[in-house]
């Protein structure tokens, strides 16, 4: 009997992988793409535990299965551990001026600790705070706290969906865009750096594939795969940052970098998981900041908990155009511009059909 159960685990471990890349929109399809260090650490117990009670003759079977799958998973998730090479190389000092600190904090609207958040920002000093989820009280909270800084952005909702951006830096020509579905606001202007050049803040937080919020990811890829697209075209330097609602190893997400050429300061640093805050069991990466190649790394660090069900990110990015070359960016192929197409076209299309 113990034998079997385990084939079974085996097999349904194999086929929430497999399930993982069927290029469909369903939530429970692309939910399967999340918990990919999970599925590897319960494969590899699979594996364990065989070795000492299954049956020799069907042993091969569940070994080879739970091989299939640790390859498969740990293709995607080896780019954000130690092992891998750097995506992002490191900045050199003596740069300061060149450099912007962004801190990224969804605020979990429901949560009514804001002083370990607000204490966090005072301690870490960053140019830019981007909330996620905050609603009015969150901005009173904020407002009375950070209320001075020379620029702010302000869209409080109370769907999940609002956010606030203070900046001590200028943001020029700001404007908060609903870039496919009308109750979802992102933010994007030209932040100038002290040091005079201005390079273009994308701030995002679309909606996730889930039950409760929206049955298909398809509103969730056009957005970002719209963002994407209007960086490669416009060639323009740019940061793209906030909760994303999608893990860095998603296909999604990979083909967004592919589109924009954006690179990701976490492969071969680490996941930095910023969710879920309370679970530890249950954690991945959904806060994310992504840079062209225009920028070298200064610092990253999931920072403490304040009673959201996200850890805040903070990263501070330097802007050296010169170094570009450095960095191997990604490139999209015919078949994934195409692919970016006809998920923003359809993603338009059915939001205004609805």
């Amino acid at each position: 009997m113990t034998t079997y159960i385990l084939l079974i685990l085996a097999v349904a471990l194999l086929v929430v992988t497999l399930l993982g890349k069927v290029r469909l929109h369903d939530w429970w399809i692309r939910a399967c793409e999340f918990p990919r260090v999970q599925i590897a650490v319960l494969t590899a117990l699979v594996a364990v535990v065989s070795f000492w009670l299954a049956d020799e003759g069907l042993r091969g079977w569940v070994l080879g299965l739970c091989a299939i799958v640790l390859v498969l998973q740990l293709h995607r998730i080896l780019p954000w551990t130690r092992l891998w090479p750097l995506q992002v190389r490191p900045a050199e000092s003596g740069q300061e001026e060149r450099c912007v600190t962004l801190m990224i904090a969804n605020v979990l609207t429901s949560n009514r600790h804001s002083e370990g958040l607000i204490r966090q920002v005072r301690e870490r000093k960053p140019d830019l705070l981007l909330t996620l989820e905050s609603d009015q009280w969150w901005g009173d909270q904020l407002d009375a706290a950070f209320g001075d800084w020379p620029t702010i952005i302000r869209v409080p909702l109370d769907n999940l969906y609002g956010m606030h951006l203070y900046s001590r830096l200028p943001l020029e020509e700001a404007e908060v865009k609903y870039l496919i579905q009308d109750d979802i606001p992102s933010i994007h202007g030209w932040l100038k750096l002290p040091c005079g050049d201005r390079v273009k803040l994308h701030a995002l937080h679309p909606r996730p594939p889930s039950p409760s919020e929206s049955e298909e990811s398809l509103w969730r890829d056009a957005e970002l795969l719209l963002v994407g697209k209007q960086i490669h075209e416009g060639g323009y330097p740019a940061i793209v940052a906030g909760d994303l609602n999608d893990v860095a190893w998603s296909r999604t997400t990979r083909l967004f970098c592919n589109v924009s050429g954006m690179l990701d300061p976490r492969r071969g640093r680490g996941m930095f998981n910023s969710f879920h805050a309370e679970h530890w069991f249950l954690r991945w990466p959904l806060d994310h900041a992504f840079i062209t190649e225009h920028f070298t790394l200064g610092h990253i660090e999931r920072l403490a908990p304040f009673g959201s069900d996200h850890f805040p990110i903070l990263v501070t990015f330097c802007f050296r155009p010169s170094r570009a070359d450095e960095h191997d960016a990604p490139e999209a192929d015919r078949d994934e511009h195409q692919e970016a197409r006809e998920n923003i076209r359809e993603g338009k299309v059915r939001e205004q059909g609805e």
